[in-house]
């Protein structure tokens, strides 16, 4: 098997639902990032074997294969394939390992992996107007569940025995850890600033500075009038695009590009559906073994916030170092454009290992249907 490098990460801002992407075609913020990574390494792109792009709502703007209408939009050649992948959350997480995968076995050498979602312009469940995904048979199997995320989110506080205010503290430290590290300039470099017929937008939309877990706690809860999960402690929904630059060593040196960090392993896992949102517990013990690593060995984590007790399970289960994961905040603060959060949480954990040379680096992320991807990568020193 040959080894694999991430060669560059960019990412457009995260725009909040309305804001400043909220009117740019979902293929032409995808051509954003196709033609950054372009112009950042210099590369004809012609030599690119195919792009591999993460979309979960494939309907309306993102229907018909994004990925191959983003390679267009961007201008490349029209010999350069494009194709789409859905994982739910994990869309474009999984788009970077089918890279790795077709890299590492020699079938390509040079791929691009990532993704997209405008939920400004195709709404979360778009895709199910009209119908069901789920059929009689799944749902007949967990007891007609409604497959519902938030409620799925309920039942993992009600499992842990996790309070509201730890929710809501958890989710007021995602917008401190975001906005200091805007502050400080760690998402410059990574950011393409997007330009629109309103302005150009150069940061990420959804910090909302001054939040306290006080202040959070005047929220009426979204799923379950006894609840806990309401909108401050879950993900925003949000507009993005992201892009990964996948080759071998030897291919990245004959290019001149310099790698960032080394694929180490990729894993995907299923765990209950109506809990759904665990799969990363699993899925972290099982990258782990694969990368021949210990959990106190990695040195950031990335855990997606869809809701607060998603990373808070994971800490629980796995004993991690809390101040290791999401340093710079997550989708709490940040925002969760669904097919491109995968490539966006990548993007930022490469640039924060390559800022503060962290050895290794994990990322998980729950996805809908109970599965999730776990990526580890290594710094390229």
């Amino acid at each position: 098997m040959r080894e694999v490098v991430i060669a560059e990460a960019v990412r457009t801002p995260v725009g909040k639902r309305n804001g400043g992407l909220s009117a740019t075609h979902a293929a032409d913020l995808s051509a954003v990032v196709l033609g950054a990574l372009i112009e950042r390494t210099g590369l004809d792109p012609a030599v690119i074997d195919d792009v591999v792009w993460g979309c979960v709502s494939q309907i309306g703007d993102q229907s018909s294969n994004i990925g191959r209408y983003a390679v267009l939009a961007a201008g490349w050649p029209e010999s350069i394939p494009g194709t789409t992948v859905n994982r739910a959350c994990g869309s474009s997480q999984q788009a970077l390992d089918f890279a790795a995968q077709a890299v590492m076995s020699g079938q390509q050498d040079v791929v691009v992996a990532g993704g997209v979602e405008v939920m400004s312009r195709v709404p979360l469940g778009a895709a199910k107007a009209g119908g069901s995904p789920y059929g009689p048979k799944a749902l007949a199997r967990y007891e007609d569940f409604s497959f519902n995320q938030g409620l799925s989110a309920e039942l993992i506080v009600r499992k842990w025995g996790f309070t509201r205010t730890q929710l809501d503290e958890f989710a007021a430290v995602s917008h401190e850890r975001a906005a200091a590290a805007q502050d400080r300039g760690a998402f410059e470099s990574q950011i393409v600033p997007v330009t629109t017929e309103t302005g150009t937008v150069t940061v990420d939309e959804g910090i909302r500075r001054g939040t306290t877990a006080e202040k959070l706690a005047t929220l009426k809860p979204a799923f379950d009038d006894d609840g806990t999960i309401h909108a401050g402690n879950s993900s925003q929904i949000s507009d993005g695009a992201a892009a990964l630059l996948v080759t071998t060593p030897e291919r990245a040196r004959e290019l001149g590009l310099r790698p960032l960090v080394r694929y180490r392993a990729g894993a995907v896992a299923g765990s209950d559906p109506v809990l759904m949102l665990t799969g990363p517990i699993p899925a972290t013990e099982k990258v782990l073994a694969k990368a021949g690593l210990a959990l106190g060995e990695i040195g950031v984590f990335e855990v997606n916030e869809a809701f607060a007790p998603v990373p808070l399970a994971w800490l629980a289960e796995t004993g991690a170092d809390p101040a290791r994961c999401n340093p710079l905040g997550g989708a709490i603060a940040l925002g969760h454009p669904l097919g491109g959060s995968g490539a966006v949480l990548m993007t930022r954990m490469v640039n924060h290992m390559r800022d503060n040379g962290i050895r290794y680096g994990l990322q998980t992320m729950c996805e809908g249907g109970g599965t999730a991807n776990a990526t580890v990568v290594e710094l390229v020193s």
